[in-house]
């Protein structure tokens, strides 16, 4: 099989799981192909429909692109929501700190591991505020931080009760403040 063939077959998200399986096995350790792979898996995944394309060969491959020595091919098994939580756990301690965010922004990721990176750093604490799993004392605490944006994900996070609106009514940063009363009034209104 000829690499260029490979690369070429990798860009049809339609291909088979089990001939994209063929293809790491054939070029394994090839960074290239697999930061392919990588993308490949990403684009048949739906963030809105996590049960499309899972399978045991789905799951097989994110596990082992999980140890990839190429940092994008971790960072896009950390964001996909088919990925084993046995991997999520292992990429939760990965030397890189936007392998570690990913972890904390995928919405399959324990409770458990997401209590663990809210004592990371910032950009790993950061991916917490969208994550709809994040549990809600940890939202509270993200309602404070420095970083306005983080705040805005708090807002847009599905997980977002009126009691996290009601603590930033009255944020300094007005973009905050006007998406606090959106997202309040749009609770009340699905609450009423």
């Amino acid at each position: 099989m000829l690499r260029e063939n490979a690369l070429k077959a990798l860009l049809n998200k339609h291909l088979c799981i089990e001939e994209v399986y063929t293809i790491f096995e054939h070029f394994k350790g090839d960074s290239g192909v697999e930061a392919t792979i990588a993308m490949n898996l990403s684009l048949r995944t739906s963030v809105h429909n996590t049960s499309l394309e899972k399978s045991p060969t789905m799951s097989l491959l994110l596990e082992k692109l999980s140890t990839s020595e190429d940092m994008s091919v971790r960072w896009a098994v950390a964001k996909n929501p088919h990925t084993p939580e046995a991997v999520l756990v292992h990429l939760s301690h990965d030397p890189i700190n936007l392998v570690r965010a990913l972890v904390a922004t995928n919405k399959t990721t324990p409770k458990p591991i997401l209590q663990e990176l809210f004592n990371d750093e910032k950009i790993v604490r950061d991916g917490l505020s969208g994550n709809p799993s994040t549990p809600l004392k940890y939202l509270l605490i993200l309602c404070d931080d420095a970083d306005a944006m983080v705040r805005l994900r708090v807002l847009e996070n599905p997980s977002c009760t009126l009691s996290l609106c009601e603590r930033l009514l009255n944020d300094e940063a007005p973009n905050v403040a006007q998406a606090a009363k959106i997202t309040y009034q749009r609770l009340k209104n699905e609450l009423a």
